[in-house]
């Protein structure tokens, strides 16, 4: 899987920015149609867009394009003018406001017509889904097994919000009234119909782009459920995504170790053990499972191992 730890927003309507985000180091950028973008504005940020997939240095990043959700009349034109202009430099469209399954299914079908009629690989753009709304809530479960080009189920905080009719003004943020967490339900519902299906999870942005503690604050609550990465808003939040989303280093040398080690104990010359000492610590297939995932994380980040397995 790509590495998502951070998912940076750039506006396709800032050509500025478009160029800028090149050099920094997010996991992800995904050049936004959208949200970021005023109506008006709109027909010139997706030339600035295919531009800078074309022309730019993406190295090391994701590529992925926010279209406009479906209700409107940009999506149509936001797919087309990208993927025709831009496909081979394209990892992912992401699409807003998902509410049912037939609107992940519609972008799917729409982006193989493409494909077949300009010649590029079928299947290989991925695709988005972002929840923003009660109705996609409810449907997670379908609209996470609605394609094959799915890797991401991504949550939208601000509209999400605004949905229920929650109480707030800030977004990503507890709510001094609640006491606890108002977003700890939808998170793991999230999680779940995403893991479910083999896909990555992506916490929303924090707003407070100055406030990074507020930022590692909430970022932390949702790596510790598991989620794979988050949005981030300014260059500022970058370093912290990548740090909280990804093993400690201790702990993927570990992984590795107890991978390392079953494997070694239950093969032939191991004496096909099942439940074997690692140091203080019994191993079992239940601890190769959770190193895998362990594992799998640190090495997608980019981690070296510190250490090496060595049968006693």
């Amino acid at each position: 899987m790509r590495s998502r730890r951070s998912c940076l927003a750039v506006p396709g309507s800032s050509v500025k920015m478009l160029g800028k985000a090149q050099g920094l180091p997010a996991d992800q950028v995904f050049l936004d149609l959208e949200d970021a973008v005023a109506p008006l504005a709109k027909p010139a940020a997706r030339k600035n867009i295919v531009a800078a997939l074309n022309e730019g240095d993406w190295a090391g990043k994701a590529r992925v394009v926010r279209v406009n959700d479906l209700t409107t009349e940009w999506t149509y034109r936001d797919v087309v003018e990208v993927v025709e202009g831009a496909g081979p430099n394209l990892d992912c469209v992401m699409l807003p406001k998902v509410q049912d399954a037939a609107q992940v299914q519609w972008l799917d079908l729409f982006l193989t017509q493409i494909e077949k009629a300009v010649g590029l690989e079928v299947g290989r753009i991925g695709i988005e889904a972002q929840i923003e709304n009660a109705a996609g809530l409810v449907n997670v479960d379908t609209i996470a097994a609605a394609s094959p080009r799915l890797e991401t189920i991504v949550f939208g905080p601000a509209d999400f919000m605004a949905s229920i009719n929650m109480k707030s003004l800030v977004v990503g943020a507890l709510i001094p009234d609640y006491p606890g967490d108002p977003y700890h339900y939808i998170l793991m519902r999230i999680l779940m119909a995403a893991r479910m299906h083999d896909l990555q999870a992506v916490d929303g942005p924090f707003l407070q782009i100055r406030d990074v503690d507020g930022f590692r604050a909430v970022a932390k609550r949702s790596a510790a459920l598991g989620f794979d990465g988050k949005w981030v808003l300014h260059p500022g939040q970058i370093e912290a995504a990548n740090e909280i989303y990804a093993p400690a280093q201790e702990d993927y040398d570990h992984a590795e170790l107890i991978l390392d080690a079953y494997e070694h104990y239950t093969s032939e010359a191991g004496g096909r053990r099942g439940a074997v000492m690692l140091g203080d610590e019994m191993i079992d297939e239940a601890s190769r499972k959770m190193a895998l995932v362990i594992a799998a994380k640190g090495r997608a980040a980019g981690l070296t191992r510190g250490s090496r397995f060595e049968p006693q």
